[in-house]
């Protein structure tokens, strides 16, 4: 962009900004007066949330949470389900497509066997009615719930992205902040994600001393483990390819609708594999038309083996899409991530810490 065009649109979104900011900050202000009542629950309440819009990995590191806490708890878990296409409360089950519930909440319900899983706007009376449904649920984990404030969380985790500083970020609309950066200090656990591994003791100090958090509030650091191609309809793939074993004939077609796609594409293109890219907006509904266009780029691609692939939210999306053309569909895969804690030796471990903190409130 432009500088001159930079500065003008700067001038124009700051006032916005300021306002926007006073807003929130007045907001929040209410919460801790107690004007704005927060309600609490006999069930302990995680809530997994963020400072700045999207792109932070929410969804790993709730499945991250939810894994390790599955064997000892019956966990609900509970989101607004964003871009839905559907109101209210609604309870997830085997019938439930991501139009339903939304992309996420539809991933997650997907992977996890022995969860309840529900989508509702009002978090009080989406827990409400889960513990109505299913009273054996022991812990709840709120998804992107962190400026919710009418749910009082039993331990609050936000995360940050690491190659999105806050601290040098603005508010909206004129930079990606929902809040002011001084709302992390509500968190109880902060984790900073997608960082290089390992992490230098000098960055872990440097993003220490910029996020300058309370003594009392636990910083931990994580990054993205990537896992081999899965097809994304199993039913008609024979060979699933090794990226390991690709080459620079060979081409991948990129698809993506997250957030924030730099960190899939530095990972692909540290292989020999060439790699175009679609990118299309976060939570996208895809349609015939798009379908239409990933067909007749992927047919232009050079290379001795070309395949299509996605992350793990747009494949639950393309896999119950009734217009992905039948023609690609033997040669569309997705790679899945998991997250990894990184080892700093600066804190105890993530999970024992959150359980125990959990408990001592309870």
């Amino acid at each position: 962009m432009n500088r001159t065009v930079k500065k003008i649109i700067d001038a124009i979104l700051t006032p916005i900004a300021w306002i926007y900011g006073c807003g929130a900050t007045l907001r929040n202000k209410f919460f801790d007066w107690g004007v704005f009542k927060q309600r609490t629950f006999d069930v302990p309440v995680i809530v997994v949330g963020n400072i700045s819009v999207g792109g932070t990995g929410k969804t790993p590191h709730v499945e991250y949470i939810i894994e390790h806490l599955l064997e000892n708890y019956h966990i609900g878990v509970l989101s607004r389900g964003y871009k839905r296409k559907t109101k209210g409360f609604i309870l997830a089950n085997d019938k439930s497509t991501p139009n339903d519930i939304g992309d996420e909440p539809y991933q997650i319900y997907k992977k996890f066997k022995g969860i309840t899983l529900a989508v509702c706007e009002n978090r009080c009376e989406g827990i409400e009615t889960m513990l109505s449904i299913d009273p054996d649920i022991n812990l709840f984990v709120l998804d992107d719930a962190f400026q919710h404030r009418y749910v009082k969380p039993t331990a609050s985790v936000v995360l940050v992205d690491y190659g999105r500083p806050i601290d040098t970020d603005h508010l909206l609309p004129r930079g990606r902040l929902r809040e002011p950066m001084h709302g992390i200090l509500r968190a109880d656990f902060v984790i900073v994600t997608k960082c290089p591994d390992p992490m230098k003791p000098v960055d872990v100090s440097i993003m220490r001393k910029r996020l300058d958090l309370f003594p009392s509030q636990k910083l931990y650091f994580s990054t993205f483990r990537y896992y081999n191609f899965r097809p994304i309809f199993p039913e008609v793939v024979k060979v699933v390819p090794h990226l390991q074993r690709l080459t620079e004939n060979d081409t991948l077609l990129l698809i993506t609708g997250i957030a924030n796609h730099i960190p899939f594409v530095k990972f692909l293109n540290a292989f020999s594999v060439t790699v175009k890219i679609i990118k299309f907006q976060d939570h996208h509904d895809y349609g015939r038309k798009d379908f239409e266009y990933i067909k007749e780029w992927y047919d232009k691609l050079p290379g001795d083996n070309k395949y299509i692939v996605t992350t793990e939210k747009d494949a639950v999306k393309l896999s119950n899409n009734p217009y992905f053309p039948i023609a690609l569909r033997h040669v569309s895969f997705y790679m899945p991530i998991k997250v990894d804690i990184i080892d700093t030796q600066r804190n105890d471990d993530f999970i024992p810490e959150l359980t125990k903190f959990i408990n001592k409130k309870k």
